[in-house]
């Protein structure tokens, strides 16, 4: 796999997505979780999502639970959390595995391309960001400590490329 439009994903109904959809867009990819400490970063990523859509910004919420049993509900219950809660707008995908030998090949392909502190390849905590350009490459990869409101820069800099 050479870009993040090799890939395909399940929206949070089911429905199969290629990401090749997204051809030509800024796209940010983020692991999610519903109760969280960082579940908070919903509404920046909301946001940005609705700053930057327009202009050729999306945002992919890929809910886990491999953290701390963090989102244990059906696909169903996320969506409605999320929009209920936090007034969620962009895309929501199916539930996955983002490490391990389960993880989805997206978030294999993700790891290896932009690995994370001291070139880790697992993902360490929810809300771990991915920030991809127009041309399908990882640009970036964010720990879940960095705000959504801290990467706009990044952003700005990826659509005017």
């Amino acid at each position: 796999m050479t870009s993040v439009y090799d890939f395909e994903a399940r929206q949070i109904d089911g429905k199969p997505v290629p990401l090749s959809k997204f051809k030509g867009k800024v796209l940010l990819i983020v692991n999610t979780a519903s109760k969280c400490g960082f579940t908070p970063q919903f509404e920046g990523l909301e946001a940005l999502y609705e700053k930057y859509s327009a202009k050729g910004l999306a945002v992919l919420g890929f809910p886990s639970n491999q953290f701390g049993n963090q989102d244990p509900g059906t696909n169903e219950e996320i969506g409605a959390f999320c929009v209920e809660n936090y007034g969620v707008s962009f895309p929501m995908m199916e539930k996955i595995d983002v490490n391990g030998s389960g993880a989805a090949p997206l978030y294999k392909w993700l790891v290896k391309e932009a690995p994370g502190f001291l070139g880790s390849t697992a993902i360490k905590w929810n809300f771990t960001k991915f920030l991809i350009g127009k041309d399908g490459q990882v640009i970036r990869r964010y720990a879940p400590l960095d705000k959504p409101e801290s990467i706009s820069r990044d952003i700005e800099t990826a659509l005017a490329a």
